[in-house]
């Protein structure tokens, strides 16, 4: 089926609601209760609102893999001394920002390496908050295939 107009327009069905509006060679615009949440501009794309993304949970185990394609913020309650792993997918996820909130479990004294692509400030990777149920957060972006930039704030209570 092909579609032939300068503009589509799709609202509900008592017509007095906008869920959709397409222009020619202009924005595309979102709708949610009528009210504009999403529009695509010549710079790229404007939101109003806030945008959130769910925390998903990485598997605890002597080396730690995070997938950067599957979400943005993750968390890992750290069970012993582990190791972040060469991260997969990375020149997938060029671009991507996000946290992985690094948790201590109730024994604490739990330590983290870091795989040669996460980059540090310095180039020194941090020392990790030891002490029991401690949360540390690690703010990402990845910058390319072998290159995810890191700043970590320590102890966040």
């Amino acid at each position: 089926i092909r579609f032939r107009s300068p503009q589509y327009m799709f609202n509900n069905a008592a017509n007095d609601e906008n869920i959709i509006i397409a222009n020619e060679n202009g924005a595309v615009e979102l709708y949610h209760n009528n009210s504009k949440k999403i529009e695509t501009t010549n710079a790229g794309t404007a939101f109003t609102g806030n945008i959130t993304s769910a925390v998903s949970t990485l598997s605890d185990g002597a080396t730690i893999t995070v997938n950067f394609t599957t979400a943005s913020h993750f968390t890992v309650t750290l069970g012993g001394n582990r190791t972040f792993g060469d991260p997969s997918s990375t020149s997938s996820a060029i671009g991507s920002s996000g946290s992985i909130f690094i948790v201590q479990d109730g024994t604490g004294g739990r330590t983290a390496s870091f795989h040669s692509d996460y980059k540090f400030a310095g180039g020194t990777a941090p020392t990790l908050s030891t002490t029991a149920n401690a949360v540390d957060r690690l703010d990402y972006v990845v910058r390319a295939s072998d290159n995810v930039h890191c700043v970590v704030t320590l102890d966040v209570k």
